[in-house]
């Protein structure tokens, strides 16, 4: 089982690989073949991925000791559920769970986009590619589900008894659809960039994924204050831990870009911005991803250190954000628009206004869950971020947010005067 498995991820990884090599030089040359093949490429690795996955379940559910990461995560006496949902309790196992629901997602743009985006789709199916590629190497070299020990255990150490919850059941899966369907949004950001066609076409797809993600991000949080609140009794549903700032994070700039698209849509307005927003969102993602695994804060929710998952993680983040600034600043003068802001008093200023707070309350949160790693690294102490810090910023942030969900909507496009304003408030 464990050759198999480790075959599978090699095999995964090769055909990755190939996906992306295929996808951008279809792309370059137009060639219909190349970019069919990459396709081809990218369904073959979901497959090899899925039968990963599904290995690793029946390697559970058999009591296979001989993996080290079922020995780690099970024992003989745990119910056949828990059983399955050890699959994502440890570090290489939500690995796996991710890389093969972001697998799913490439399968499902493709067939979305047979007729339509072609433009688009060499370039967006080599993006979530090379991400599939980067965890498949992960799995291989830095955290292998298949590895073996060389004196086989009776038992299982079993899982922790904190994650024996229903919860464990939906709350993950549920999370991770979130993190992982902000990529899709990305790729067709990117692939906009890289092909210069920066008209609306993307910004119709990656609305619909952003919802998505946006709707799952937002239930897995809710999901996972509820089980702390069961299970760990903080008295609360939130505590400003840096994993639970991780995930809140992305569905902020999420949200901000869910405004801000409707700007370009109706106005032709804040290209640049939108395209920023999306580089953010998976930026934060991924950032979010490595704090939980990279061991740099101390959670309760966070995998235990593992080897040079946290540095690869940073490098790979560093090179992403790099190549995505670096297309945005190379086609800038394609994106200006001669569109401008008619008035303050404006629907328009409205959702910049909603913006700008989106993204100070994200940028909050970043400050203060990074803060006592910052002063650590440059002073040798650690300054610990509590609640007080997070409410005191953010509390009048989501007052003004409320505000403007009531003002918003009563404000007209491009110009409202002051007379009309009056007219729509006075009764409110």
């Amino acid at each position: 089982m464990a050759l198999f498995g480790s075959v599978l991820l090699l095999a995964a990884f090769v055909a990755s690989i190939w996906a992306v090599a295929a996808s951008l030089l279809g792309g370059y040359s137009r060639s219909s073949r190349l970019v069919e093949s990459g396709e081809r490429a990218a369904i073959t690795t979901w497959g090899l991925l899925i039968l990963c996955a599904a290995t690793v379940v029946t390697a559970f559910l058999q009591d296979r000791f001989e993996l080290r990461f079922v020995a780690g995560f099970s024992n003989r006496d745990m119910p056949w559920f828990y059983k399955l949902t050890a699959l994502w309790a440890g570090q290489s196992g939500s690995l796996l769970l991710w890389v093969s629901v972001l697998a799913t997602f490439v399968v499902v743009v493709i067939l979305q986009n047979q007729r339509r985006n072609r433009v688009l789709m060499p370039y967006a199916t080599a993006t979530l590619m090379a991400i599939v590629a980067f965890f498949t190497v992960l799995l291989n070299f830095s955290s292998n589900p298949f590895e073996t020990l060389r004196i086989i255990p009776a038992d299982g150490n079993g899982m922790n008894p904190l994650l024996q919850n229903p919860y464990m059941v939906i709350h993950p899966p549920i999370l991770y659809l979130g993190y992982v369907g902000m990529a899709v949004p990305f790729a067709f950001a990117l692939s906009a960039l890289m092909s210069g066609h920066l008209d609306d076409s993307w910004i119709k797809i990656s609305r619909r994924w952003t919802l998505f993600g946006w709707f799952f991000l937002g239930s897995g949080i809710l999901l996972g204050g509820y089980w702390a609140y069961l299970e760990l009794g903080w008295g609360g549903y939130w505590a400003w831990d840096p994993v639970e700032n991780a995930a809140l994070m992305p569905w902020i700039t999420g949200t901000a870009f869910l405004h801000s698209v409707m700007i370009q849509e109706k106005r032709g307005m804040l290209k640049i911005w939108n395209l920023l927003l999306v580089i953010i969102t998976f930026g934060l993602s991924i950032f979010g991803t490595f704090l939980t695994r990279s061991g740099v804060v101390s959670s309760v929710h966070a995998f235990t250190q593992s080897g040079w998952i946290g540095p690869i993680f940073i490098i790979f983040l560093g090179v992403v954000m790099a190549l995505s600034v670096g297309l945005l600043l190379f086609r800038l003068p394609q994106l200006r628009t001669e569109h401008r802001l008619d008035s303050l008093l404006s629907r328009e200023s409205a959702f910049l206004f909603n913006n700008l707070l989106l993204v100070g309350s994200a940028f909050s949160v970043l400050w203060g869950t990074m803060f006592p790693v910052v002063t650590e690294l440059f002073t040798g102490t650690q300054i610990t971020v509590g609640p007080p810090f997070f409410n005191k910023v953010n509390i009048p942030i989501a007052l003004a947010l409320i505000l403007l969900t009531g003002v918003g909507p009563l404000i007209a496009w491009r110009r409202t005067t002051p007379g009309y304003l009056l007219r729509n408030f006075i009764y409110p």
